[in-house]
């Protein structure tokens, strides 16, 4: 049996980030990193942002290059699925059965993509987009396209649909919520979003679901619960993921929402760790706990597990931002950005850019979203730590 001092289940972007955490205070031991695709550690954004808009090549979102890995003492195994976490016997296993023994071990095993459950979900040839080879697929057919159905209002449904109207698709959208992204922008602005997408004829089925899928003739047909039935050469599903917690069904992991971490991101089970897109943590500016499914929570996450798996015992404090650009509507978030939430916004240039504040009832400000205003994550980041109390007319002009 191979035996490693430090193993990382997860072949992304926490995976290679708690490489680095560990090097930072350990350069010689072991290191064993696994995951399931064929490829290094990538930047996922991208996918649905720049390279789609034809500003990166896959090249450009590789983590490191491949030399990183051997040059740092890593080894890798590629393509490769674990199936079993033995924590009494500190023992991991793969679905040919190897045995890998380990001394920490992390978790960073990120989400399993949404699939839809209508009759048609599964039909050869639609993409459930979450990894390069589903980009890679689709960039082989978009020049032989013409129009395409996106199943989904989130984040990745929202570029999704902005990118393939840039490369000159008919774009449909179909989503649930009567807004784009309606779950973080409040109204006032979700209409303005959808209003510019429209102008550039995207069309939308939303306040609607899927309910079939056909292909004739080498098209599709989606049919709704609503009784539209859209067509299109491509169709494209951006529902969400779960987080893949498999790993954790035998042993004694606690897990809600995730896996469970204490604010060392340990698990319940000695000496393992968890971190990125699957881990349920303690947000201390917040002082609750969550998970968080975007890139740099996974970056800052990975890298102190790894320093703590090599002995920091330091606290996760950190407070991850996310982006996304929707044509001209450029935004980064901080925070808890949900508008169940009270929300408060402070135009810079009415309904273009601006400062969103999403506070709780009292008044604290649980989130912030910086539209088209930059440079300022970090004054939003010092308002969140402050934990005071806020009247939405202090708000104005305090983020400038």
């Amino acid at each position: 049996m191979e035996d490693y001092e430090y193993v990382i289940v997860g072949g992304g972007l926490a995976g290679v980030s708690a490489v680095k955490g560990i090097r930072e205070r350990d350069t010689t031991g072991s290191i064993f990193l696994v995951g399931e695709e064929k490829y290094y550690p990538y930047h996922r954004p991208p996918l649905s942002k720049e390279l789609l808009f034809g500003d990166d090549t896959v090249a450009d979102i590789f983590v490191e290059e491949e030399s990183f890995y051997s040059d740092h003492g890593v080894q890798n195994k590629l393509e490769t699925r674990i199936t079993d976490v033995d924590s009494d016997q500190k023992v991991i296993t793969d679905e040919k059965g190897v045995n890998f023994h380990y001394g920490k071990l992390l978790l960073a095993t990120g989400g399993h993509t949404k699939k839809l459950d209508i009759p048609g979900g599964d039909l050869e040839g639609l993409y459930y987009y979450r990894y390069l080879e589903d980009y890679k697929r689709l960039d082989e057919r978009l020049e032989k396209s013409s129009s395409a159905i996106v199943i989904g209002g989130g984040f990745i449904g929202s570029e999704l649909a902005a990118g393939l109207n840039l490369n000159n698709l008919d774009v449909s959208i179909i989503f649930p919520e009567k807004y784009l992204l309606q779950r973080i922008f409040p109204t006032e602005l979700s209409e303005v979003v959808q209003e510019d997408y429209e102008s550039r004829g995207i069309k939308f089925a939303n306040e609607d679901l899927p309910e079939k899928i056909n292909k004739h003739n080498g098209k599709y047909e989606v049919t709704t619960k609503q009784g539209n039935t859209l067509r299109g050469d491509l169709v494209i599903v951006g529902i969400g993921v779960s987080p893949a917690v498999d790993l954790c069904e035998h042993g004694d992991f606690d897990v809600f929402e995730g896996i469970e971490v204490n604010e060392y991101l340990e698990t319940s089970c000695h000496e393992v760790y968890a971190a990125g897109d699957n881990a349920y943590f303690p947000f201390a500016a917040l002082e609750d706990c969550v998970r968080i499914e975007h890139w740099d929570n996974a970056i800052h996450q990975g890298k102190l597990a790894g320093k703590n798996m090599a002995g920091a015992k330091e606290p996760y404090n950190y407070i991850p931002y996310f982006y996304s650009d929707l044509f001209d509507f450029g935004f980064e978030a901080l925070g808890e950005v949900d508008t169940h939430l009270n929300t408060f916004i402070d135009w810079q240039q009415e309904k273009r850019s601006g400062v969103i504040y999403y506070l709780s009832e009292e008044g604290k400000i649980r989130g912030v979203l910086l539209l088209g205003v930059w440079g300022k994550k970090g004054e939003a980041r010092k308002l969140i730590r402050r934990k005071e109390c806020f009247r939405e007319e202090d708000l104005s002009g305090t983020i400038g």
